[in-house]
């Protein structure tokens, strides 16, 4: 469907088209993800969280390290830590060397989270992109890549 005949109106300039398109397609991907996660009891920020000290390979991350790499930035990384660690899915170690620097590990029933919910994430993206091929997908991914430059 058009996202004319989506938010009703009848002609926009090419420019106003691309960005409210892209927008509205990004809101959707969101609003379909977090319904997908939505059984585990866990956000979107959380999700991201998680799965960027999975990357971490049993190392730490500070707060700045997560949120550089964060999908959505946000400027509220502390507490959704927070809300982690009083979940178990990660824990916070202070520095003995320096008491300022904080590390941030994700535990086991973290790890044991996040492969749970990377499986209705997978699914749920492989969904979404069904009607794509492989060369479109590529296209695409070049064309967005090309957008952030």
């Amino acid at each position: 469907m058009r996202i004319e005949d989506i938010i009703k109106t009848e002609k926009m300039h090419s420019h106003s088209r691309t960005i409210i398109n892209l927008m509205y397609t990004a809101n959707e991907i969101s609003s379909k993800t977090s319904e997908a996660i939505k059984p585990y009891d866990i956000s979107l920020p959380q999700f991201n969280v998680l799965r960027i000290l999975k990357g971490q390979k049993g190392n730490p991350a500070n707060l700045q390290t997560i949120q550089e790499r964060m999908v959505a930035r946000t400027s509220n990384t502390t507490r959704i830590v927070d809300k982690l660690i009083d979940k178990g899915l990660v824990k916070r170690i202070q520095c003995p060397q320096n008491r300022r620097k904080v590390e941030i590990f994700i535990t086991e029933s973290g790890l044991e989270l996040v492969d749970k919910v990377s499986v209705a994430v997978t699914r749920i993206e492989k969904q979404i992109i069904k009607d794509l091929s492989e060369k479109e997908l590529e296209t695409f991914n070049h064309t967005l890549d090309t957008l952030r430059s």
